[in-house]
């Protein structure tokens, strides 16, 4: 059930009207049985891998949740007659018994995904034709790599006694496939969701009028915006687009998978406020980052902190991590001491890569991604002689250019997405610097990308909008909360003018099912 299709939008409109109309106490089954019922609306073949999922994850959270309780009862139970070695041997103990089942948990789960993903790709899709696994190399299970790394995330929280063990399968069972989220994200950690999920929820006549406002919102930026463009995307690919053609590609699929990603994420917060229930932020207008570390702490903002809460920092302040700076200092000085955070920062986007996909391309991304990072920090000492002498930074027109200048390298770096064959990727590039040939701006070629001139007309109009909606964003917070302070003429005049929008300017017509969204295949 895509969030752009008809029995979607009626599947929403009854979930809310029953909601608030049932009893409070009722509202987290009725949520259980709506994520069960789309995630069955996917395929009933695909049911078993989140089966696992929530049975494995409920087995090893009250095991070691257990193993904890026993473990304080013990030690307030002979606090007097134990010493405090060991009280940390009995500890450490427990610890390397929870371990085992973290691990456990954690390697059957993460072989599932990687199984699934690993069908997706040759010689393993071939070999899957003949078995009984052949449905998967259509696609991955609905939210495979979203739901499994948010109850992995949970495990690992338990394990660390950051959070307690749900007791009840049926509520956990709810956090792993609350439906909204299954699609793209965002991540959650349980600590903020779980508690949301089973609250009562009284009816919010604003809190429901925002939600359905960012829904619509989401609704623009995906059939005007993503899935027009996504034609154009697509004919760009071809052989023939070298040079300027490969530019223009990359600056159309950072629109497509924009509007695309955002949109959806959009509909899922919306959906959720609707609901009652907070969801984080996944992106935080990303394109108006001036430097690397800044666009990842704005684009897929929960894919990164699960990241950096669960690989980077167990790396990098791992003992072996804190043996190789001791040894790495006396041998190369500040670098030295830098060493182990770049190790961590390389097996973080390794892992991140290999999330997107296990083909060359996504490692790629990763390892590009990473290179640009590290490189970053190194020449940081430089970027602050450079600024100290010619005062860049004072200057009104360079903050844009340093916007600019990330845009386009990580627009760069984004394409690779698209190109299975690196080798074909690095020709890219390359013709980047041979081949500038900027007339097919106005030989005709744009006219066959499959857009019209009202696509174009549109794809721009569209664009200014989301900028300017952005732009206030930016400097003024909540658009929502801005137009709530206005007349409700005016307030009901805009969200009927998009509402109208997306109606007649939707990429959509008689016998078209709107694109998947671009994450669901990771």
């Amino acid at each position: 059930m895509q969030f752009t299709s008809f029995g979607f939008l009626a599947f929403a409109a009854a979930l809310l009207l029953i909601y608030y109309l049932i009893p409070k106490k009722g509202q987290w089954m009725l949520l259980l049985g709506a994520s069960c019922l789309f995630y069955l609306w996917a395929g009933t073949e695909y049911l078993v891998f989140i089966l696992i999922t929530v049975l494995t994850t409920y087995a090893a959270t009250n095991i070691i949740g257990r193993r904890l309780q026993q473990q304080d009862a013990y030690i307030a139970k002979h606090k007097a007659e134990l010493s405090r070695e060991d009280r940390k041997t009995y500890k450490a103990k427990v610890k390397r018994g929870n371990r085992i089942w973290l691990i456990g948990c954690l390697v059957v789960n993460f072989s599932v995904l990687a199984l699934c993903k690993g069908l997706l790709i040759q010689p393993f899709r071939a070999m899957a034709q003949d078995t009984g696994l052949d449905f998967l190399t259509l696609g991955l299970p609905l939210g495979i790599s979203f739901y499994m790394f948010q109850s992995m995330g949970y495990v690992i929280d338990v394990y660390r006694g950051t959070v307690r063990p749900e007791r009840n399968i049926f509520r956990l069972a709810l956090f792993v496939s609350y439906f909204p989220q299954l699609i793209q994200g965002p991540i959650s950690k349980f600590s903020l969701l779980a508690p949301q999920l089973c609250a009562p929820h009284s009816f919010d006549g604003k809190e429901v009028s925002f939600g359905l406002q960012r829904m619509l919102w989401g609704y623009f930026k995906k059939l005007v915006v993503a899935d027009r463009i996504a034609v154009a995307v697509a004919a760009l690919k071809g052989s023939e687009f070298t040079g300027f053609g490969f530019l223009l590609l990359s600056v159309f699929y950072a629109v497509q998978i924009y509007a695309d990603f955002t949109g959806g994420i959009d509909i899922t917060i919306g959906l959720s406020q609707a609901l009652g229930i907070r969801l984080p932020e996944n992106f935080i207008r990303p394109y108006f980052s001036k430097n690397i570390a800044e666009y990842w702490r704005r684009w897929h903002i929960t894919l990164g902190e699960w990241m950096k809460d669960y690989i980077f920092y167990p790396i990098s302040v791992s003992q072996p991590m804190l043996k190789l700076s001791k040894s790495a200092r006396k041998r190369f000085g500040n670098f030295g001491k830098r060493l182990p955070v770049y190790v961590a920062s390389v097996a973080t986007w390794f892992v991140t890569g290999i999330w997107h996909g296990l083909t060359p391309n996504f490692i790629l991304w990763g390892m590009l991604n990473c290179f640009f990072i590290v490189l970053s920090e190194e020449c940081a000492p430089l970027y602050t002689k450079f600024h100290g002498k010619f005062h860049l930074k004072d200057k009104a027109w360079y903050g844009s250019f340093e916007i600019l200048r990330m845009f386009m390298l990580m627009n760069l770096i984004r394409v690779v997405d698209l190109f299975p064959d690196v080798g074909e990727y690095w020709h890219r590039v390359g013709s980047l610097f041979t081949t500038w040939n900027i007339s097919l701006l106005w030989d005709g070629s744009m006219m066959k990308l499959g857009l019209t001139g009202l696509d174009y007309a549109i794809l721009g109009s569209a664009l200014v909008l989301i900028f300017s909606v952005s732009l206030v964003q930016e400097k003024k917070g909540s658009l929502r909360a801005l137009l709530q302070t206005k007349p409700d003429a005016l307030r009901w005049a805009l969200l009927f003018v998009l509402f109208v929008a997306v109606v007649l300017m939707g990429s959509y017509g008689i016998g078209y099912n709107a694109s998947n969204f671009i994450y669901n295949q990771f």
